[in-house]
């Protein structure tokens, strides 16, 4: 827990740094709910527009001040992260809520809930916040970061709601789109209005002024969609159709934890030190189109595809830093998802490490429309340096796609992409690459 004390409802503590990331953890229990962070952006107890709502279906707010991370596990947990940047955020904006929801239950089925705030450069940690006494809540503000003559501070909250996010998020003038299938029970009939009075006879008149005319109005903002949807080993399927996403673009996201902790030695020093490995990992995918064409999308040989001729599927580029934590993206087309017959998504370990097996790493499938898709991968507990994350399959005219989070171990001297062939049956030829 570091030298800060947790805090106590009500109180505020100076946050004298940069940029800070907030940090919601609990203990991950069979049968509790997942919990997701976010956060609101206020002027005056109010967002200026559903943009300023920073949560796993928008990730990023446009001014940059504030980033949702995503997940990882700890040792004693799960932990779902946000960055916030004090130097990007703009002068209107006096406000940060930070807000949990729980996804599949109430919090008082969820232990060891708590916030802590630390130093986005050095990790140290300069607040933290234990929730204990929830009950019946599906949503918390657990605390806010706000500014007070110039400096900001956070404040423990710890308030409640029963409404989950949705209720939250409506409070501070979020407009939430309602799921076309919505997942809880179907709500009663809405009785017919009563019929209108008959308008009275109309009675002649000077002819009326010709009306100014009418302004444009600004286009309206498509609400915010709170629904996601999580693959697990019992339940590792989903069909895009079903939820939405059936055109434009399909945005395929690795993210994963660049930090690791060496303790065994820094404890004799009588503290923790953390070194930040330079891990290189590559997003990549394996393809066969309907005609039976096969091939590779990834960065290696600069095979990086193309969104609007074969294959459809298209690598954003490499970024070998690790440092922005927006991780691997491809985007798959899916205005031409008849042309695909499936596609394997895979991961491999260029360089950094001999194995996943300190990698803590998110999967998201976000398609243009419809809820997003995501799933976290297993604890490797083998020496692997490839692992297959999701296979698509076009069944029908339907995409289907299954959660894999498995992981492979090459024999000697035979490559992470053969390995994944031979294990998938692709049968293609290999030949040696580089980036």
């Amino acid at each position: 827990m570091g030298t800060s004390m947790t805090m106590q409802k009500g109180t505020n503590v100076p946050v004298p740094v940069g940029a800070v990331r907030v940090e919601l953890g609990w203990h991950a229990a069979p049968g509790a709910p997942d919990v997701d962070t976010s956060a609101l952006l206020l002027v005056a107890g109010k967002v200026r527009d559903d943009a300023d709502f920073v949560f796993y279906n928008q990730p990023v707010h446009a001014s940059g001040a504030v980033r949702h991370e995503g997940k990882r596990t700890a040792p004693d947990g799960v932990i779902d992260t946000l960055l916030v940047d004090f130097g990007k955020v703009e002068p209107a904006i006096e406000r940060i809520v930070l807000a949990a929801s729980a996804d599949g239950g109430t919090f008082g089925r969820v232990s060891g809930l708590h916030v802590r705030i630390t130093d986005a450069a050095g990790g140290a940690e300069l607040a933290r916040f234990d929730s204990t006494d929830a009950t019946v809540e599906t949503a918390f503000i657990l605390g806010e970061l706000y500014l007070r003559q110039g400096a900001w501070k956070f404040r423990a909250v710890g308030q409640g709601y029963g409404s989950g996010l949705e209720g939250l998020a409506t409070d501070f003038g979020i407009s939430v789109d309602e799921p076309q299938q919505a997942p809880s029970a179907p709500q009663a009939p809405v009785p017919p209005s009563p019929p209108r009075p008959a308008a009275p006879a109309p009675v002649p008149a000077a002819p009326a002024p010709p009306a100014p005319p009418t302004p444009v109005a600004p286009p309206v903002a498509r609400p915010v969609r709170l629904t996601k949807i999580t693959l697990t080993k019992s339940a590792p399927s989903v069909s895009l159709a079903k939820q939405g996403g059936t055109s434009g673009a399909l945005r395929v996201n690795l993210n994963w934890e660049v930090r690791k902790q060496f303790k065994s030695w820094g404890a004799k020093l009588g503290r923790a030190v953390a070194l930040h490995a330079d891990l290189d990992l590559d997003l990549c995918a394996l393809y066969e189109l309907a005609d039976g064409r096969k091939g590779v999308v990834q960065s290696l040989g600069n095979a990086f595809g193309s969104l609007n001729r074969p294959p459809f599927i298209h690598l954003d580029g490499d970024d070998r830093t690790g440092a922005l934590s927006i991780g691997e993206n491809m985007t798959i087309n899916l205005d031409h998802k008849d042309q695909l017959r499936r596609v394997l998504i895979f991961v491999t370990i260029y360089e950094g490490a001999r194995s996943f097996a300190d990698l803590h790493a998110t999967v998201t499938l976000q398609p243009q429309n419809g809820a997003p898709i995501d799933f976290s991968l297993d604890e490797c507990t083998v020496p692997s340096t490839v692992c297959a994350l999701a296979l698509i399959t076009n069944n029908g005219g339907d995409l289907t796609v299954q959660r894999e989070a498995r992981y492979l171990v090459p024999d000697r001297g035979v490559s992470p992409q053969r390995t994944i062939d031979a294990a998938y049956g692709w049968g293609m030829n290999w030949t040696p690459g580089r980036k």
